[in-house]
């Protein structure tokens, strides 16, 4: 709720899951105090799914709406915009699921794909994460496409380091 939204804000945390129900107030205090939006899109968009809504029926359920009203809104007051999904709604792995929708609710590619590396990482305190820079951890993907321009390339990973390993894939 809006008024949970704002006592949360208001308590100190850093960030608020979901952010239904939040108002234009809640939204810029959020903005004003450094609290980020996990806006959690696949979670509403797959029980949605599961209950038969289909995607390409040109209508939206009011919860599927509801999330793409509340996320521009508070894109609108300059919340920072995290990433993240909730267990147990859709299929564990399949995260790039959010990063689309992101991009289907007006994020660029890039925007996504920053919101679940660099902007996470900031959010969370880590800075020795989130970027491919000298002295931060080397975890990191190589995708067949550019995530760039097509998110949707990251669901065709072709090698993944993980603290300076190998994990999937080889090295030339």
């Amino acid at each position: 709720s809006a008024e949970g939204m704002r006592r949360a804000t208001a308590a100190g945390v850093r960030t608020i899951e979901h952010g239904d129900g939040g108002t234009d107030e809640v939204f810029r205090l959020m903005a004003r105090n450094g609290v980020a939006l996990c806006p959690t899109i696949a979670a509403g968009w797959s029980i949605a799914r599961y209950g038969g809504w289909d995607p390409g029926s040109g209508t939206e359920p009011a919860r599927v709406q509801a999330k793409r009203e509340s996320l521009a809104r508070a894109r609108a007051a300059g919340v920072d915009i995290c990433f993240g999904g909730d267990v147990g709604v859709y299929d564990h792995g399949d995260n790039v699921l959010e990063l689309e929708l992101m991009v289907e609710m007006g994020f660029t590619p890039l925007e996504a794909v920053h919101a679940a590396t660099g902007g996470n990482a900031d959010i969370l305190e880590l800075p020795d994460r989130g970027r491919i820079a000298p002295g931060l951890l080397a975890d990191f993907v190589a995708v067949d496409g550019d995530p760039t321009a097509d998110v949707g390339a990251l669901r065709r990973v072709r090698f993944v380091m993980k603290g300076g390993s190998v994990v999937v894939g080889r090295t030339p």
